[in-house]
């Protein structure tokens, strides 16, 4: 019989550095989607909406379902840490998508232990796997599944580990015995409530995407309301502040795993040179990287607002190499142009 300790061991040699177990149930947890899709916090995230049943009860995507085996891997590095104080001429990426794109990492890791399931448990396994971009609502079984606890900033904090994390998981028809769930553990907190810069977390657990600096930079496919664009600050995709102020990631544990170190000469990359990058360097940089979910417009739209925290001089040179991309006919490029040179 595989058991839930047989299967953690195998995660680790797979390359997580986390595994736990959940009930395929549906956890009280994963009602609350619904309500908050319905009061339009979703914004254009229509995905989310469209696949509601799914993430309710994951036995819609696997009938015969029994077990989640939720993982974890962190992606913090050495190199994070050093860099977690830009300055205003660098572009600032999230840590998530400065190394490899986490899907195909992760989709390799989770195939291979599925792999080995499959050997030891013998003929009858049914297993999907996915990462954050299938219909499962991961937080929750990852709570769940005792990893950590779905903290007031909606990450899951690992005490030991801390929330820079990327979750997976393998649904399975396969009855295996369930982990503990996490227990809460912000008390009274709300550090990454202050800190939020568009207050996007709106109540402690509560989220309003259609504000968060990660959704603006990177889900919104036309012009950013102009409530937020200071807050976007040099940020072109991602955010990272609700974690970074995170008192559970002040001794947060760092990865060398090659995958996750940063690419060419991101993160410190300046505002201008970013701006002078062609449509070709780009190219060559969003190559299997998360990044390429924006695609080079809304980067470049993204550039062009966070020229405006740049003095004069500098900020008119980068607008001006902005300028010279075939991207400057692009309306929401053009319009973003338009707008920083008006400031």
């Amino acid at each position: 019989m595989t058991t839930g300790a047989a299967i953690k061991a195998r995660a680790k040699e797979c390359g997580f550095d986390l595994c736990g177990i959940a009930r395929a149930d549906r956890h009280p947890k994963l009602a609350k989607l619904a309500e908050w899709v319905a009061q339009g916090r979703a914004g254009e995230m229509t995905y989310l909406a469209e696949s509601l049943d799914e993430r309710s009860d994951v036995r819609r995507t696997l009938f015969s379902a029994r077990s989640v085996i939720s993982v974890a891997v962190v992606y913090n590095t050495e190199s994070a840490m050093e860099a977690q104080s830009p300055s205003p001429d660098e572009v600032v990426v999230a840590r998530y998508a400065r190394g490899d794109d986490y899907h195909a990492v992760l989709r390799t890791r989770l195939r291979e232990l599925v792999r080995w399931l499959a050997d030891v448990s013998g003929p009858g396994l049914e297993a999907v796997t996915c990462v954050d971009d299938g219909p499962v609502q991961e937080r929750v079984y990852a709570e769940a599944a005792g990893l950590g606890w779905i903290g007031k900033n909606t990450c899951v904090i690992n005490p030991t580990l801390g929330s820079w994390l990327f979750l997976g998981e393998i649904i399975t028809n396969l009855d295996l015995e369930p982990d503990l769930p996490g227990v809460d553990q912000c008390g009274t907190c709300t550090r990454c409530l202050d800190a939020c810069p568009t207050g996007a977390i709106v109540a402690p657990y509560e989220l309003d995407a259609t504000r968060c600096v990660s959704y603006l930079t990177i889900e919104v496919r036309g012009a950013v309301d102009e409530d937020w664009r200071d807050g976007l600050s040099s940020r072109i995709f991602g955010c990272d502040i609700c974690q970074d102020v995170c008192p559970w990631n002040r001794k947060a544990a760092i990865s060398d795993d090659p995958a996750w170190q940063p690419r060419e000469d991101l993160p410190r990359l300046r505002l201008i040179d970013a701006c002078r990058l062609t449509d070709d360097g780009w190219i060559a940089r969003l190559k299997g990287s998360a990044m390429k979910r924006a695609g080079i417009h809304r980067l470049r739209r993204s550039m062009a607002y966070a020229t405006s925290a740049l003095p004069a001089t500098e900020r008119i040179e980068a607008l001006d190499a902005l300028q010279q991309h075939s991207s400057a006919e692009v309306p929401v490029v053009s319009d973003a142009i338009r707008w920083a040179r008006s400031r």
